[in-house]
């Protein structure tokens, strides 16, 4: 009964009637497996980002909200799908998500955001197409925030790995792979893949634990709850000022991790960010 109310409440805080309106169906990434045939895969960086969708009209979030981003952002884009990320720089995640969910119309802050797409939502065509559309389309706007992302082919999944361990060294997160001869649909699938060096999920937060030594008087670990009802406690990962000010209780978080123990709680759990519900 006590997770059933946590999620309400977070849900109640956060949803609308209107952003389930404007939800796009996007598609979304599953796991890589190593037994996948290489030939048929671009493959690009996954970006540290915040999703977004045009519509033609606005950018979207994932849930469906508005983006507040200013005219002169926007003006150039087209009349059409596009699906991508707002994004700054490798390890910007915190800095580009603060800026673009604020409610005030912040001009200054939108001007180091780039939108890099990485899709054509409404086209037809099978995915090695679209992208020739998507790079034709972005050169065509000849705008420096409006980029298309590097996509590429890797011959091996030796060759896929050094490039994983490469662009993990150079501070990125990991690696996309999707699928050349795939229609864009919506959900979950094996149409696109990430590629990273550990797993990442999500839990939501149901207690706070106080710290010892030089965390006394701050967070020492949170407690949290998986889908599956488990709980375990995550020590690690937090700035001084998120022990200042922890996550709250019910909010949802997101954690990386190494693998499962044979009870299916996640090794060496590390806290990555709060989930916006934006």
């Amino acid at each position: 009964m006590k997770v059933i109310l946590i999620v309400s409440i977070v849900c109640f805080a956060f949803c609308s009637a209107s952003a389930a309106d404007n939800k796009p169906g996007l598609l979304l990434a599953a796991n890589y497996q190593p037994s996948l045939q290489l030939k048929n895969y671009w493959v690009s960086e996954k970006l540290d980002g915040v999703r977004a969708y045009w519509d033609g009209r606005q950018l979207l979030s994932r849930q469906g909200n508005r983006f507040n981003a200013p005219e002169w952002f926007t003006k150039q884009l087209p009349n059409i799908a596009l699906d991508g990320e707002l994004w700054i720089a490798r390890s910007s995640f915190d800095e580009v998500s603060a800026k673009v969910r604020t409610k005030s119309n912040n001009k200054a802050g939108w001007k180091n955001i780039k939108y890099m797409v990485f899709d054509l939502p409404a086209s037809k065509q099978r995915f090695t197409k679209r992208l020739q559309q998507l790079q034709t389309i972005i050169q065509s706007l000849h705008a420096k925030h409006i980029q298309a992302v590097r996509q590429y082919k890797v011959a091996s999944h030796k060759a896929l790995m050094q490039k994983l361990d490469d662009t993990v060294k150079s501070g990125g997160e990991g690696l996309m792979l999707h699928s050349g001869r795939s229609y864009y649909k919506s959900g979950r699938n094996n149409d696109l893949l990430k590629l990273k060096k550990y797993s990442d999920a999500e839990a939501v937060v149901i207690q706070h634990l106080p710290g010892k030594g030089k965390y006394k008087g701050m967070l020492g670990s949170i407690v949290v709850q998986m889908p599956d009802q488990k709980q375990f406690k995550i020590g690690t990962g937090f700035s001084d000022q998120q022990r200042k000010q922890p996550p709250a209780i019910g909010s949802v978080i997101t954690y990386k991790h190494f693998g499962k123990t044979s009870n299916g709680i996640p090794r060496f759990a590390s806290f990555l960010r709060i989930r916006t519900m934006h």
